[in-house]
């Protein structure tokens, strides 16, 4: 592997992990009391817990797609969205966690062992940089949600 290549693949890892100059999904959510997880402020039209439950099924659905052939996404929009605002319970709320944290770590170890040009046999254009950048992106975008939820909740450290 050249230098520059391997440069990318560590820049990517960095975008997935999050952190530099930004705050990672870790620490959006870390520290966040119980009680807030469901809490939609303001009259926003979802919580920390959906947003952290829709993150989880669109990096999973991600990961699926860029090794399956045979994945089947889930329904757009409805099924990517949890339709109750909080979690069931603690153990929900850490499933999806650690669902998230896992996925992630397996499609970095899958940015590593693949050709990230190649187009996807059996989707329609996409590659796994491809994927890595939309991950990346989606992931960040929702996580600034999350914080911003957290500032108008009175629940983010100044």
């Amino acid at each position: 592997m050249n230098d520059q290549h391997q440069i990318l693949i560590n820049e990517l890892i960095k975008l997935l992990e999050g952190g530099g100059a930004h705050a990672t999904l870790k620490d959006a959510l870390s520290d966040l009391p119980a009680n807030l997880r469901g809490v939609k402020p303001n009259n926003l039209p979802y919580s920390i817990w959906q947003l952290a439950e829709h993150i989880r099924i669109a990096q999973w659905d991600m990961l699926e797609f860029s090794k399956d052939g045979s994945h089947q996404s889930p329904k757009w929009p409805d099924n990517y969205w949890p339709k109750e605002a909080e979690p069931a319970d603690d153990a929900a709320w850490d499933k999806t966690i650690a669902q998230i944290n896992a996925d992630r770590d397996e499609f970095i170890t899958l940015l590593k062992s693949a050709d990230i040009y190649e187009k996807i046999p059996h989707g329609d254009g996409q590659s796994i940089l491809r994927e890595a950048l939309q991950m990346a992106d989606h992931t960040s975008y929702h996580t600034s949600e999350i914080i911003l939820l957290r500032r108008l909740l009175g629940a983010w450290k100044s």
